[in-house]
């Protein structure tokens, strides 16, 4: 039962984006990620409840608790980014674009907290690398700057949503210790949340929920079901089954997107990027190993 455990919690990660995609054609991405945060906590704090780590809460020490909420910032700041980069570009560009953090991640747990790097994980980062700049167009390279790209601009906001989840992990790895991992999670959405419904505040884009696209907030929620329910299915699956098998099958997720970006967003692939996207894949794996 596990292993479906796992492709659900690839098929609701990889769901998300081309929900949130649809949804944020009207809506603002920072009044869409405030919406769709509540939902996601919700999911976090069942987590939470279901493995009975609630009861840690008190005993959080104020340094724990500190990186915790900078995790929970750069959390906020990687969804802002991959929003707003969603609402410029392609699904299917801006998904291989975001799984770069993997990418960082590993390189600045290397430099940063020490960690090694074995040889096939250094060839995974390689393959990814080469796999990503394949899926761009030969214009999208040099669109950087908002100002000079426009609607292309979202490569600049996609690079951003990388970095700042790879400081997520690093931050949350700081914070993690002595801390149930849901719970971590729980408390770095709560932070989320707060930043988001801030900056709607203080960005003056706060609109009646009357006055949204009723379509369109629908699709933003159930991107953040989504969300909710592939970080379940995750946890589901680890309770009966190998972490080196449904971590694999969990980052395969950019699959989905691509494949329901085809079939719903009608986005086309050409062949240099199916091969960029093959060597992604392989990349992903070899990292895994």
């Amino acid at each position: 039962m596990w292993i479906v455990f796992a492709c659900g919690s690839a098929l609701f990660a990889g769901l998300t984006a081309v929900l949130a995609k649809a949804g944020i054609r009207e809506i603002d991405f920072t009044l869409a990620t405030a919406l769709r945060t509540p939902v996601v906590l919700v999911a976090a704090c069942a987590m939470v409840l279901i493995r009975g780590s609630q009861s840690q809460i008190a005993s959080i020490d104020a340094a724990t608790l500190g990186w915790l909420i900078a995790s929970g910032l750069a959390t906020g700041a990687s969804w802002l980014c991959y929003f707003k980069a969603l609402q410029l570009g392609e699904a299917s560009k801006v998904a291989p674009i975001d799984k770069l953090s993997t990418v960082l991640t590993v390189l600045l747990a290397v430099l940063l907290l020490g960690e090694s790097l074995t040889v096939i994980g250094g060839v995974g980062v390689v393959l990814m690398v080469a796999g990503t700049l394949l899926m761009l167009d030969r214009s999208d390279a040099v669109t950087l700057a908002p100002r000079r790209a426009g609607s292309r601009g979202w490569l600049l906001y996609a690079l951003g949503s990388a970095v700042f989840a790879a400081l997520t992990a690093i931050l949350g790895k700081l914070g993690i210790v002595g801390v149930e991992s849901n719970l971590g999670t729980a408390i770095r959405t709560a932070v989320v949340l707060v930043m988001a419904w801030a900056m709607v505040a203080v960005s003056g884009r706060r609109r009646p929920l009357p006055s949204l696209p009723r379509r369109e907030v629908m699709l933003v929620l159930a991107s953040g079901l989504t969300t909710g329910a592939s970080w379940l299915c995750f946890y589901r699956a680890l309770q009966d089954g190998p972490a080196s098998v449904i971590v694999p099958i969990d980052k395969l997720s950019i699959l989905v997107t691509v494949a329901f970006s085809v079939l719903i967003l009608r986005e086309r692939l050409s062949r240099r990027y199916l091969a960029g996207l093959a060597l992604l894949t392989l990349g992903t794996l070899a990292m895994v190993l």
